[in-house]
């Protein structure tokens, strides 16, 4: 196996950046940037800790983060599994990224910056949705932001339908977790599964 050893051979083997692809990028929301990410409903969010590196899924009923201003957006952390493995990086080291799906576009958003976890009163209420808060809100710092052509989505015909997987074709979360566990009652796992996240999606 050929290995690359260094930056410089691998922006030789590679060449220069496309203008556009250096052009585009910002520190600051634009209106057109501020325009795809209020419509974006899911995004990953990647932390990295001491133990190593960590994406997280996150999404929301309409935009995934609340721009404050220019430089800054806000991310409620809803009701999950309790793992915490985002903010636990976030606490001990700020540096993140972000990168936006919007359903329909093959263009994607992307964020790099830093965050802090806040559990200000008047932040968390300000996100309430039937009555429940978010545990705590991400406080996003904009160092860069950009967009993403669109060749990785087109390549994977993300929103053709006709390239959806069946999901009864897969396995289900209990038999995922039984595959980890022997003794895992992966039946009642899935049979409880829709109701639990029912009660708890917020």
């Amino acid at each position: 196996m050929t290995i690359i050893r260094t930056v410089e051979e691998l922006k030789t083997f590679y060449g220069e950046a496309a203008e556009a692809s250096i052009v585009k990028v910002a520190n600051a929301l634009t209106v057109e940037y501020r325009q795809m990410i209020e419509v974006s409903p899911f995004a990953a969010l990647a932390t990295v800790g001491p133990e190593g590196l960590d994406c997280s899924p996150r999404g929301d009923d309409l935009a995934v983060v609340r721009i404050a201003d220019d430089r800054t957006v806000l991310m409620p952390d809803w009701r999950g599994n309790n793992r915490i493995d985002s903010l636990v990086n976030i606490v001990r080291d700020p540096r993140m990224a972000l990168l936006f799906l919007v359903p329909g576009s093959n263009t994607t958003m992307r964020i790099n910056g830093t965050a802090v976890v806040s559990v200000d009163p008047a932040l968390i209420e300000s996100f309430e949705v039937d009555g429940k808060h978010p545990r705590t809100v991400v406080v996003i710092t904009i160092n860069e932001v950009y967009f993403q052509c669109a060749r990785a989505l087109l390549r994977s015909q993300l929103w053709n339908p006709e390239r959806f997987v069946e999901p009864a074709s897969l396995p289900t979360p209990g038999a995922l977790l039984k595959a980890a566990k022997a003794d895992f009652d992966k039946d009642a796992y899935d049979r409880d599964w829709p109701g639990r996240a029912a009660k708890t999606m917020w």
